[in-house]
């Protein structure tokens, strides 16, 4: 079914989600999510590791089931929706992109950290090759200058990217900040603008509302609010808000409420909520899929989680840096010690 839409929603639960449940996804999950979401009328589901393509690995986390399962699964039964995956270079290759459009796979997001855009370039290339929409994604928009921003934001556009994000990977930004970052791109790109928020400082919402409202075109939402950290703006409250605004979707509101609770609800070992250590993510300004692994670090070493949070967020951490937690913890275990003695 083709519906005009003023605001294009990619779900990303089946990506950004599988940080909250350890990357521990079956196929009958993604079977069920991912026809229910195809019967809501969702334009685009993302599905793969946490990390993209290729992030099942000790570094980053075990997937339970190889992701090339999960997205034929999740191909096999969206219908209208199409099926997206997310691929960090030095992370995902080349060759994991060709397999996941050989499935059946229609979008290809490219994800660097936001002062890395020249990385991307060789990935976007392929993806467009092969005739996948292309996106750049720029994570932890939070930690650069709009100038800088404009910038990587212009070189993805040129590398081929049909849309180019800004990436609340921390949940760090203000509504302001964002609305200062969407428009600035608006200006300068002629491509798409999106956003992806994290709900680390509760204000997803708010800083999805403020993108739409400096004209992004494309917003990513994650049912239920599953996603890294406190998760993402939640997808059935977004389109309820939405449609009070007189914002089209063409997602059907009724049936992603019942997705929500009774497909989603029952995933979540516990609610996506603001717990101490999700704040803390916002407020250091920490790439929210630490989460977990700064949680097992604050057990194996004895060090509160928060304190290791901070300091990851004192030597400007980014993706990819996971190896550091393990360091931060055990060189903060070292302190207190000695500080007992």
């Amino acid at each position: 079914m083709n519906v005009k839409r003023d605001v294009v929603i990619t779900e990303v639960a089946l990506r950004d989600g599988s940080h909250a449940i350890a990357h521990q996804y079956t196929v009958d999950q993604v079977l069920r999510v991912a026809k229910a979401l195809g019967e809501a009328n969702v334009p685009y589901i993302e599905v793969s590791h946490g990390d993209g393509l290729g992030g099942s690995s000790l570094q980053y986390g075990l997937s339970h089931t190889h992701e090339m399962e999960l997205i034929e699964a999740a191909v096999s039964v969206s219908g209208n929706s199409k099926i997206a995956v997310l691929v960090i270079p030095g992370i995902g290759t080349i060759k994991e992109i060709k397999e996941a459009a050989n499935l059946g796979v229609k979008m290809a997001r490219v994800a660097t950290h936001v002062t890395e855009a020249d990385v991307s370039a060789q990935h976007l290339a392929v993806a467009k090759n092969l005739g996948l929409e292309t996106v750049g994604f720029l994570m932890m928009s939070h930690m650069a200058p709009v100038d800088t921003l404009v910038n990587q934001a212009s070189l993805m556009e040129s590398y081929g990217a049909d849309t180019v994000y800004i990436v609340d990977s921390a949940g760090a930004l203000l509504p302001h900040q964002v609305a200062e970052r969407v428009r600035a791109l608006r200006h300068s790109l002629s491509v798409n603008v999106g956003f992806h928020a994290h709900n680390n400082l509760s204000l997803a919402m708010a800083n999805t509302l403020a993108a739409i409202q400096e004209g992004a075109q494309r917003i990513d939402g994650s049912i239920r609010c599953l996603g890294a950290g406190a998760g993402n703006t939640q997808t059935e409250v977004l389109v309820a808000v939405l449609e009070h605004m007189g914002i089209v979707t063409g997602i059907d509101l009724y049936k992603m409420m019942d997705t929500a609770e009774d497909i989603i609800a029952p995933l979540l070992k516990v609610p996506q909520e603001i717990t101490r250590d999700n704040l803390v993510l916002g407020y250091a300004g920490v790439y929210s899929s630490f989460l977990l692994h700064a949680q097992r670090a604050s057990k194996r070493f004895g060090v509160d989680s928060r304190d290791i949070l901070i300091e990851l967020g004192k030597h400007k951490v980014v993706g990819g840096q996971e190896d550091m937690i393990v360091d931060v913890a055990a060189e903060l275990a070292q302190v207190q010690a000695a500080a007992r003695i």
